[in-house]
């Protein structure tokens, strides 16, 4: 089975607590999607890429922001954070 970006759209925002550390980024955009926000947190010539990943709460979970960096592509640190 192939999902369509609208699929992946379309995913179910309480799957966010399902992601691992250690999921490359193609594997979390399959099983939640593309983020809200990116942003580079470190880019040093010679070394992994540092950056973050947003995905603002949503009306499946309406109080939870999640935040994952990602070192060389790869999921390091998920954060899941309460917000009013």
């Amino acid at each position: 089975m192939t999902l369509s970006a609208t699929d992946v759209q379309a995913v179910d925002a309480r799957d966010r607590s399902f992601l691992s550390v250690g999921m490359g980024e193609g594997e979390v955009v399959l099983k939640i999607g593309k983020p809200d926000h990116e942003a580079i947190v470190k880019s040093v010539k010679g070394q992994p890429e540092e950056k973050t990943w947003s995905y603002f709460p949503h009306p499946r979970d309406p109080q939870t922001l999640t935040v994952l960096t990602f070192r060389g592509g790869v999921l390091d640190k998920i954060d899941r954070k309460i917000s009013r």
